[in-house]
Order: structure tokens, then C-alpha cells, then sequence
């Protein structure tokens, strides 16, 4: 077996680590014998098994997911204690770029689907080839592991794109930037995410350098025309090999960093046309492309020359997805068991929102980690905001590691302005144990009064 942490020097491109995403360093080389971690029990008899390739927070809901839906999972992790690794009771340790560890995960399974985009295709159609069925496939995949890919066949199919162009030279870059007036993104057209991946030059110099650079490194490259942007949406829908779809109202992401930080749904103060244009894009793209599963269509909101609003489709997730969260508390079926249930062809969920609005906050690592335990930050989140559903993901802190989030669902009334406000303070709370709006714990004294 490799090495996942020479693996992880191998693999990693635009800052996405092969096998330590985690960020815990790699798994230690372990014997072929010892992948499977799963007990004799771990497994309902007659239970259809869906293997999960990918050990993150992702895999972890799903797991949980899997579990109500009476389905049997196993992942494959990098480490015994990745985030997925510790709720599974069926685990192969291996390396998702490893085809005999893929195959490993695979055995048996009813479905096999992924946490992330990263999985050799040519890995995927050996599955494929072998009878297994695999969700999303291959040929719908390449389109969320590839942006220039994706942009190629958008634009084909008619959906609003940026201008954009290859770059496999500093004149490509220059004449771009050129082109546009210096309004650059430029993109690795693998592996970025979470901001990685992506820079902004900000005069043809720069780009030219960077690009040099990039390339030197063998990163493949892409540019597109930075937009002037309003706000940034989230279109989630789900679709079975069937044909059948779902979709969840769209939701307001907001990022900070490259990084989203909350999700608002549905989005607020969005023109009505504009909303039920990105709903329907993102079902026309889930179909169009052959789309299994949960599909999050990441958008922007622009305005037209005319001053009008404008939707241009930025990246493609074909799995669950950070702005779909919300879904676990503040819609009746959740996007991890819509997901499950799409990828095994069975009958969709509703995806009728419980309440006006639900806000997603998430909980990303401080510049510290406070002494007070995670515990008894929870426990005070709580006794101030009982309505608070608090998910912790069982990562280790690291400066702005995404390890757990806060759904907040509105009370009668209660606008998304004021909801936004205190799933913020809470998921705040739970990074730096410090109100942000100094409040202060009511007590009790001796007579029980306050």
C-alpha cells in the first residue's frame, strides 16, 4: 500500500491534499489485511449497503442518514479517525486515488457515491465495467471536477457563463487581461476549493508571473471575466438514475475569504424572477448533464448592462454541499438523505421548508482555540438560544477549519435579518467562547431570584 502522505505530495493540486484533507498528516502504511475495520455485526441483514468514498464531515451526515433510512455504509477514510472513520462501523482505510482501494470500498455495495470530486474517472468506470453502480457517474462527474470542462459544455448547453479562455502561456493571460479590462479570475481547473485555487492579478505583470509559475508547477489553468457581483446563490436540487427531481428553494450564500459562512434560506431580498430562474437552471443543468444525486449549482447574482438582475453559474458540486445544511433542521427531508435515497433510484423526499427561514451558520476555527471544552461552549449556546441545532463535525481545531455548523429556524414572524443575527452570535460563541454582542448570563442568587 503507498504511503498516503507520499501520495498526498504526489496528488496535490491547487492546495486540495490527496489524502490529508483532514489535516491530520497522512495515514501510516497499513498491510492489505488490515483496511477493513468493520466487525461481523456491523451490517443489518438484508440492508442495502451504500459505500461513501470520502472521509469528511459530508460522509459523516450521510452515515448518519443512512442510519434512519435503515441502509448499511462504509467509507473510505485515510485515517481511523477522520471525521466519517469515527461514526462508521465499517471502515477501509486506503487512499481514493489508489484503484485497489476504490475497488476495496466498492465490494458489494448497492451504491457507490462520494464526500468529493476527486476520484480518478477512469477508476470509476472500472467499477462501472464490473457491474457496480456507481453515483453520479463518471461522465457527469467530470463536469465538478473540471471548470474548464464544465464551462465548455454550459455554454454549449445555452447557460449563462462568464467570459472565459484555457491559459497555457503568460501571452494567454496577457491577452485576457487585456481583453477584459483587468477584470481576472484566475482559476486551477482542478482541485480548488473552499478559495483555494483561485487568484485575482491585479496587474498583467502579476498575471503573467503567476501564470509562469502555475504552470512550472503543472497546475492546468483557466481564466474568466470577474463579475460584478451582488450577492452569491445556492440552487440544490437531487435527481435519480430514474429521472425523477427535487429541488429546495434557493438560498443566499455568504462567503468571507473564499470560504461561505452562512447560508440563508430561502434567500432574502432577492427578486422573485431571479430565484425561480436559478431553481429551474439548476434542474435544466441536473438534467442535461446526467446528474445522480444532489447537484448544488453555486451561482452569482449579477446585474445586466440594463441594470437588471443576472444569474451566471459559477462551480458545480455533485454531492451534498455546505449551503445545503440548512436542510437537516429546516426542511423535511434533509439534502444527505436525499441524497442516499437518489443515488439507490428510490422515491424522493419533499423538500417543503418547515419554517419562513433558516439560517445556516458555520463554526470555523479561530486564530486560538479557548480553553473552555467545545462541551460546555455547547451547553452555553444552549441555555441562551435553546432553539439552536448544533452539528460538530469531531475535527480538531485549525485556524478557519470548518468543524461544525449551527441551523437556527425562525419563530413566527421573526425576519431573516434578526435569525442571521443570532445563528451568527452562536456559531461566534462556539469559536471563541465570547459573546460578540457582550451579553452577559443571567444568575441566580441565594433566594433564587435572578
Amino acid at each position: 500500500m503507498t504511503n498516503t502522505a507520499e501520495t498526498a505530495a504526489q496528488n496535490s493540486v491547487a492546495g486540495y491534499p490527496a489524502a490529508t484533507k483532514d489535516g491530520r498528516g497522512g495515514a501510516p502504511a497499513i498491510p492489505h489485511a488490515d483496511w477493513s475495520l468493520a466487525r461481523e455485526s456491523s451490517h443489518a441483514p438484508g440492508a442495502p449497503l451504500v459505500s461513501i468514498i470520502g472521509d469528511g464531515q459530508l460522509a459523516r451526515m450521510m452515515q448518519h442518514a443512512a442510519v434512519e433510512l435503515g441502509l448499511s455504509a462504509r467509507v473510505l477514510a485515510s485515517t481511523p479517525d477522520a471525521s466519517a472513520a469515527q461514526v462508521s462501523a465499517d471502515v477501509v482505510l486506503g487512499d481514493y486515488t489508489n484503484r485497489e482501494h476504490v475497488e476495496e470500498v466498492s465490494r458489494d455495495a448497492a451504491a457507490v457515491t462520494f464526500d468529493h470530486e476527486h476520484v480518478p474517472n477512469e477508476y470509476l468506470d472500472g467499477l462501472i465495467d464490473a457491474g457496480i453502480n456507481v453515483q453520479p457517474q463518471p461522465s457527469a462527474l467530470i463536469h465538478a471536477q473540471d471548470k474548464l470542462v464544465m464551462r465548455k459544455k454550459l455554454r454549449e448547453l445555452g447557460a449563462p457563463v462568464p467570459p472565459f479562455a484555457q491559459i497555457t502561456s503568460a501571452d494567454d493571460i496577457a491577452g485576457f487581461f487585456e481583453a477584459t479590462d483587468g477584470a481576472v479570475c484566475l482559476k486551477a481547473c482542478r482541485g480548488g476549493y473552499d478559495g483555494k485555487g483561485v487568484w485575482f492579478p491585479k496587474t498583467v505583470e502579476e498575471a503573467r508571473d503567476l501564470v509562469r509559475d502555475l504552470l512550472a508547477k503543472d497546475v492546468p489553468l483557466m481564466a474568466e471575466k470577474k463579475v460584478q457581483l451582488v450577492r452569491e446563490l445556492s440552487a440544490m436540487v437531487a435527481r435519480t438514475p430514474g429521472g425523477k427531481i427535487a429541488s429546495w428553494p434557493v438560498v443566499e450564500s455568504v462567503q468571507e475569504d473564499g470560504i461561505c459562512v452562512e447560508a440563508i434560506a430561502p434567500a432574502p431580498d432577492t427578486d422573485k424572477n431571479t430565484l425561480l430562474a436559478a431553481e429551474e437552471l439548476s434542474r435544466t443543468i441536473t438534467s442535461d448533464l446526467g446528474v445522480t444525486g444532489v447537484l448544488a449549482v453555486e451561482l452569482f447574482e449579477t446585474v445586466d448592462e440594463a441594470g437588471q438582475p443576472e444569474i451566471i453559474v459559477n462551480e458545480l458540486a455533485m454531492r451534498p454541499h455546505n449551503t445545503g445544511h440548512w436542510t437537516q433542521d429546516g426542511c423535511v427531508t434533509s439534502q444527505f438523505e436525499q441524497h442516499l435515497r437518489a443515488v439507490l433510484d428510490r422515491p424522493l423526499g419533499s423538500t417543503t421548508p418547515l419554517t419562513d427561514y433558516t439560517v445556516m451558520a458555520n463554526v470555523l476555527g479561530g486564530d486560538e482555540d479557548p480553553e473552555m471544552p467545545m462541551h460546555q461552549r455547547m451547553d452555553k449556546v444552549w441555555a441562551r438560544f435553546p432553539q439552536a441545532k448544533i452539528h460538530m463535525y469531531g475535527k480538531d481545531w485549525r485556524p478557519r477549519r470548518k468543524i461544525g455548523h449551527v441551523n437556527m429556524t425562525s419563530a413566527p414572524g421573526q425576519s431573516a435579518a434578526e435569525l442571521r443575527r443570532e445563528a451568527r452570535l452562536a456559531a461566534q460563541f462556539l469559536v471563541s467562547a465570547e459573546w460578540a454582542d457582550g451579553w452577559v448570563e443571567a444568575t441566580t442568587n441565594d433566594e433564587g431570584e435572578n
